[in-house]
């Protein structure tokens, strides 16, 4: 994927609170939090872990850091219990949960359904602060929400989030044997003190949703399936949903028939990008070196081989992180690993490319559809002459297979020009 425009950077603040618990008994409660022991034999947050051990959940999976990876913003996810540092949890009795020396944070300390967890300095902010339950629910007091598998898939790699407590087994964690756990009367809470415990879903609702669904989008959960049998966890329904708001001109524009043509444009070019919406990462690591432009006057903070296709265009070159980073106001530049380990930022940064960049085309895809210019254009916009033109004839076809495919699933013409 390939663009030229650069963009000022715009750092994504991260704005921490401390919260002070209220007396002693809470406070010795919390120091008991996820490995129990009496609070006096708890060593402070300076000095080293009072007990570490794995914490599983889901089908006897334990929660895990994203490749052992120390970076700040590292997915902390589900995967095989193997025994590595990246599933060795340890709480120094400050009310945090560390893995290999950083804290289990909650996303810029939002409190929403859905906010993913990832592994961050620890700063002593709201979003770093747990607190288990006797029910095995491990609790983030400031957001009143429980840390969640997300969509209820017990699939390695599938990224822990937190969401309303509702008790399902998603929800449900055992830290090492003989832990204890904090009585829910003793849980720190933002509501009212009349709402002691975590609020129950209708018992008909026993699986977590990522988002609402957005009843606008041209195309409903089951087509997106139906479209991605195969499909890699990461690429979620409910991540897609929640980045639309982004670029709300997306599938929105003009009659129906052309709101369905850009879906199934969109997505026939990143199922084409991402093998199927298989692959998250590019595949040869030979090229990652090779995605720095070190004369740009801001360089390349993440490192020389660090901006390498991720996502589903496939977002690649210093540059683009930048750009896109700037646009959708997260620090991608510095950071570029949330496209792969944060599933909205992923599909984020495919919109951002599809809405607002022309690449080595005329206009930018949104408009190729919208104007009725053809799906031909979309494929100039996205990788120009390394397939127009003659280029590579099969890519294309490839995808304009996928963008026929799609319009029959949506019910809709596919329209003109469909090559470039």
């Amino acid at each position: 994927m390939m663009s030229t425009t650069p963009r000022l950077r715009r750092h994504f603040p991260r704005q921490f609170v401390r919260v002070a618990l209220a007396t002693g008994a809470i406070a010795a409660a919390v120091a008991v939090t996820l490995f129990g022991g009496a609070p006096d034999k708890l060593l402070p947050a300076s000095g080293a872990s009072a007990s570490q051990g794995p914490v599983t959940g889901l089908a006897g999976k334990c929660l895990d850091v994203a490749e052992a990876k120390r970076d700040n913003g590292t997915a902390v996810q589900l995967f095989d219990c193997n025994g590595t540092g990246a599933q060795r949890v340890s709480n120094p009795g400050d009310g945090t949960l560390r893995v290999l020396g950083k804290c289990l944070d909650v996303l810029g300390g939002g409190t929403a359904d859905g906010t993913p967890v990832q592994l961050w300095d620890c700063n002593g902010g709201p979003g770093q602060q747990w607190v288990v339950t006797e029910a095995h629910d491990i609790v983030n007091p400031a957001a009143d929400k429980c840390l969640d598998v997300r969509d209820n898939n017990s699939a390695n790699w599938t990224r822990l989030q937190i969401w309303t407590c509702a008790g399902t087994a998603n929800q449900k964690w055992t830290a090492l044997a003989g832990a204890r756990h904090t009585p829910a009367h003793v849980v720190p809470r933002m509501r009212k003190p009349s709402d002691s415990v975590p609020r129950m879903r209708k018992p008909s609702d026993s699986v977590p949703r990522t988002r609402k669904p957005n009843a606008g989008f041209v195309v409903s959960e089951k087509q997106f399936n139906e479209m991605f049998p195969n499909r890699n966890s990461f690429y979620t329904y409910g991540g897609l949903i929640s980045a639309l708001n982004a670029y709300p001109g997306f599938a929105t524009t003009g009659s129906d028939t052309v709101r369905k043509q850009e879906a199934a444009a969109f997505l026939a070019d990143v199922g084409h990008e991402t093998g199927g919406m298989v692959h998250v990462v590019e595949q040869n690591k030979a090229n990652y070196p090779g995605y720095c432009d070190p004369g740009r006057p801001y360089g390349c903070p993440a490192g020389q081989d660090a901006y390498y296709g991720r996502g589903p265009i496939q977002l690649s070159w210093n540059y683009n992180y930048k750009a896109a980073g700037d646009a959708l106001g997260i620090d991608l530049l510095g950071n570029p690993g949330l496209v792969q380990n944060d599933a909205a930022v992923a599909w984020k940064t495919g919109l951002w490319y599809w809405n607002t960049q022309s690449g080595a085309g005329t206009m930018t895809p949104h408009d190729a559809m919208v104007n009725q210019a053809g799906f031909g254009q979309t494929i100039r916009s996205i990788n120009g002459s390394l397939e127009c033109g003659g280029g590579n004839p099969a890519q294309v076809q490839s995808r304009v297979d996928s963008y026929h495919r799609f319009t029959q699933i949506l019910g809709v013409a596919p329209g003109d020009n469909l090559s470039c």
